[in-house]
């Protein structure tokens, strides 16, 4: 129903999606901000015009949809896959990211490079 919602009307164009309290108070993007919006375009196949709005989330779905699967499919078999790395260092690692992501995307960026 949600994705249905998201590929009819465009969070760009309509105003009834939820806003952004971090932008709005202090006009910051937060690392989920565009994710409506990508989604939108994601559910279009527009891939590059979802980058461009939230390139952590546009990496994050397949990703996420991956352990989705493994995990339901851990759950159907009860057999274990195999993992690459603790889920203590997979926490960290998403976190640090996710900051990362975070200052980076509010670094004006071109006004440093002169554009």
């Amino acid at each position: 129903m949600a994705a249905a919602l998201l590929y009819i009307f465009n969070p760009a164009d309509h105003g009834f999606y939820p806003r952004c309290y971090l932008k709005v108070m202090t006009g910051l993007d937060c690392p989920g901000c565009g994710g409506l919006r990508a989604t939108h375009q994601l559910l279009h196949g527009h891939i590059a015009e979802a980058f461009a709005l939230n390139p952590l989330f546009v990496v994050a779905v397949p990703i996420g949809g991956l352990v989705a699967l493994l995990m339901l499919a851990e759950s159907l078999t009860g057999r274990k896959w195999p993992r690459i790395i603790s889920m203590t260092a997979t926490i960290w690692i998403c976190a640090t990211v996710t900051v990362a992501f975070a200052v980076l995307r509010n670094i004006p960026w071109r006004a440093w490079l002169g554009l």
